[in-house]
C-alpha cells in the first residue's frame, strides 16, 4: 500500500502546482495556447517535464485548471437561505464582484477569446466549469425564493442572467478593452447593490 503523501510534501506539491498554473497563463496570453508547450511551461515554471506531466498530463487538463483556479473561493457554490431576497442577492452579487475583479479572470477571458476560432474547446470548457455553475447558483436561489414565496419570477434563468448582467457589463467587461478601466471598492459596492435593488424592484413578491 502506498503511504500517504506528507504534509510537506502536500505543500510542497501545491507550491509546484501554483507555479505551473501562473507560468501557463503568462504564456497563453504571451504566446497562444497552441505555441505554449508544456515543455515550455515547465521551464518557465521552473519545475522537471516529469513534475508537469504527474499533475497535469495534457494541455487541456491545464487549462482546465486555470479556469478552476479562477473560478474557485468565495463559496460559490453555497445557495444563500431563501426568505430575504435582498439579502441573498447581495451575497450572491458581492461574490461575483469579487471573482471578476481578481486579475486572472481578465487573463482567462483573454485566452479564451484569443483562441476561440482554433479552439473552440477552450471556451467550452470555460463556460461549463467556470461561468455555468456559477450561474446555477444564482438560478437556484432564485428557484427558491420563488418557492418560499418572496420571489415572483416566472423565468429564472433570464432573471439570473439579467442580474449578473448588470455587476459585469459595468465591473468587468470594460476592462478587457480598456487596460486603463479601474472601478474603486465603493463604487464596486454601489454596482451591487444597485443590481439587488433592480432586481427585487422587479422580482420581489408583492
Amino acid at each position: 500500500m502506498t503511504p500517504a503523501p506528507s504534509a510537506y510534501h502536500q505543500r510542497v506539491a501545491q507550491e509546484k502546482r501554483a507555479l505551473i498554473v501562473r507560468a501557463a497563463t503568462e504564456l497563453f496570453l504571451e504566446l497562444g495556447y497552441d505555441r505554449a508547450s508544456l515543455a515550455r511551461i515547465a521551464d518557465s515554471a521552473g519545475v522537471s517535464k516529469a513534475t508537469l506531466f504527474k499533475q497535469f498530463p495534457t494541455k487541456a487538463a491545464l487549462f482546465d485548471a486555470i479556469v478552476g483556479d479562477s473560478w474557485a473561493g468565495n463559496d460559490v457554490a453555497d445557495v444563500p437561505p431563501a426568505g430575504d431576497l435582498t439579502a441573498g442577492l447581495t451575497v450572491l452579487g458581492r461574490r461575483y464582484a469579487t471573482l471578476l475583479g481578481q486579475p486572472e479572470m481578465t487573463d482567462l477571458f483573454r485566452i479564451v477569446i484569443a483562441e476561440l476560432p482554433r479552439f473552440p474547446e477552450l471556451a467550452r470548457a470555460h463556460f461549463s466549469q467556470g461561468k455555468l455553475p456559477y450561474f446555477e447558483t444564482v438560478r437556484i436561489y432564485l428557484l427558491a425564493e420563488r418557492d418560499a414565496g418572496t420571489a415572483d419570477v416566472a423565468d429564472p434563468e433570464l432573471a439570473a442572467t439579467q442580474f449578473l448582467g448588470m455587476i459585469s457589463n459595468y465591473l468587468f467587461w470594460p476592462s478587457l478593452l480598456l487596460p486603463d478601466w479601474t472601478v474603486t471598492p465603493a463604487r464596486t459596492t454601489a454596482v451591487v447593490e444597485e443590481a439587488v435593488r433592480t432586481t427585487v424592484a422587479r422580482y420581489g413578491a408583492r
